[in-house]
């Protein structure tokens, strides 16, 4: 055991699995759960309040060979010892009790905590979940529920969509009826239809300071619906980390989410930097799309250089590449404060073309953008993509969930939209030559995604714990979007 760490693991956490299309193992121990961060003060909050989290975790474990217990690294921190101390220490209180958040049932635990948070609502003094999709994903569940909610407020009852008797007995020994803010919240949520539910946040919930969840990297195409549910609330981010290791903290969470920076913290992992550098603008390689140079330690790094994190953790992990690149954009008080950049390998490519989940984002941003002139308000709820070589040429195929109704002519004029803005100079020569076809948008029918997130829930995953993976080579996922795709258009870019 003191070969790799000191510290004795009490358990095992195991990764989504959404990135890289299978789990990473790694040791939980109590350093990881005592180094977690606290809060952020920059808003101050009330001592005694109560903050809304929309947080799950699964109890299912299984037992290693070892002996050692493995579950969900949400799971294994929020039933810590240490968890529950800083709570007990923190003088907030979360308005769900334990049992709702260890549920395991991730639709009913959503019901609950919404129906505590609205019953506590006056009391509330932040928001906060680990992902932006996860605050997401629980106000578009209010939407379609909130009159039921309404009424349990009203009756101090609980619908019959919770048929845990857990939860049942938990939830109904906290509420009891109170008609008057039934109405009271009955009133707003008839007002906040009219406007398409903008502002929803700081109307129901007055006394919020902030909303806490991580917009950065893969969550970042979530911002603008969290925004439109937040109007001017501040949306901070608080903490970088990964299923690995705890990296840094939000030293500025007064700034804009799109600008966020984490500050390196030494004492989380023993870290180095590989530096990364494009390859020439006109080279077109095989090999991958960064030219690395040796690792340097977190005393050398250089502002403006994009890196590769290697970790060398008190669990026993040495010397690891994490795959994330990141950009130093500054210092705090002599550490490196670090701006995410994408997952280094996660990169559609066909034909020595090489497009990265930030490049990616980018081209579904201009192209979701026409969706927006449609008198209907069609928005994008969520996408991922593949490189289909099955064709010849090969092609990117793009996958689109869409609320709402839009003309066919606007998604095929989305689709060449997207595929005129790639710049990744190797896609752009290869789609003149027509050696890389035509992109393809794929439209799936409403709850293709949901229907991938069940998957991964039935697989021991967390809500809290899925990231929606932007680009895949999962047969189960791509079995699911090919099965739920309704619209096919093909873009005309390149055709001169």
């Amino acid at each position: 055991m003191g070969l790799t760490t000191c510290y004795l693991p009490p358990c095992v956490h195991h990764s989504s699995g959404t990135t890289e299309g299978r789990h990473k193992y790694i040791p939980f121990t109590q350093h990881f759960a005592q180094n977690f961060p606290q809060i952020s003060r920059a808003y101050p909050t009330k001592e005694g309040g109560r903050f809304l989290e929309f947080t799950y975790c699964n109890t299912k474990k299984f037992e290693t060979k070892g002996g050692l217990m493995v579950g969900s690294v949400s799971t294994n921190y929020y039933t810590s010892p240490e968890m529950i101390r800083h709570k007990m220490a923190a003088k907030l209180f979360s308005c769900s009790p334990q049992e709702v958040i260890t549920s395991g049932d991730y639709k009913q635990a959503t019901y609950c905590h919404l129906l505590l948070g609205l019953f506590f609502s006056d009391q509330v003094e932040f928001i906060t979940s680990i992902f932006a999709h996860v605050v997401l994903g629980a106000f578009t569940a209010f939407e379609e529920i909130w009159k039921e909610l309404c009424s349990d407020i009203r009756e101090g009852t609980l619908s019959t969509r919770i048929n845990c008797p857990k939860l049942q007995k938990a939830v109904l020994d906290i509420i009891s009826p109170n008609p008057s803010l039934a109405s009271k919240i009955e009133v707003k949520c008839k007002e906040l239809e009219n406007l398409n539910w903008s502002g929803l946040i700081p109307e129901l919930w007055p006394n919020a300071k902030y909303v806490c969840c991580v917009t950065s990297g893969s969550m970042q195409p979530y911002l603008k619906k969290l925004r439109h549910y937040a109007m001017d609330l501040p949306i901070v981010g608080t903490v970088y980390a990964s299923s690995e290791s705890l990296i840094g903290f939000n030293v500025d969470p007064c700034s804009p989410p799109e600008h966020v920076t984490y500050a390196v913290v030494p004492t989380f992992s023993y870290f180095e930097f590989i530096p990364l550098h494009k390859e020439k603008q006109n080279s077109i390689s095989m090999t991958d799309d960064f030219i690395e140079d040796e690792p340097v330690p977190l005393s050398q790094v250089k502002i403006g250089q994009e890196n590769e994190i290697v970790l060398t953790t008190f669990t026993g992990l040495y010397r690891y590449r994490l795959g994330d690149v990141v950009e130093v954009v500054g210092f705090h008080n002599g550490t490196p404060k670090l701006n995410f950049i994408c997952r280094k390998k996660l990169l559609l490519s066909v034909a020595f073309d090489k497009t990265t989940e930030k490049d990616l984002q980018i081209v579904v941003e201009r192209g979701s953008k026409l969706l927006v002139s449609e008198a209907t308000k069609a928005e994008l709820v969520d996408f991922t993509s593949h490189a289909n070589m099955d064709t010849e040429p090969g092609h990117y195929v793009i996958y689109w969930e869409i609320k709402g109704e839009v003309d066919e002519r606007v998604l095929q004029d989305c689709c060449t939209e997207m595929d005129g803005s790639f710049i990744e100079i190797a896609y752009v020569a290869h789609r003149k030559r027509n050696f890389v076809g035509p992109l393809e948008l794929r439209v799936v029918e409403p709850g293709t995604f949901k229907k991938i997130l069940d998957y991964f829930i039935g697989n021991g995953v967390t809500f809290g714990q899925f990231k929606t993976p932007r680009c895949t080579k999962n047969e189960v996922i791509l079995g699911i979007l090919n099965a739920s795709t309704i619209k096919r258009f093909y873009s005309t870019a390149y055709e001169d």
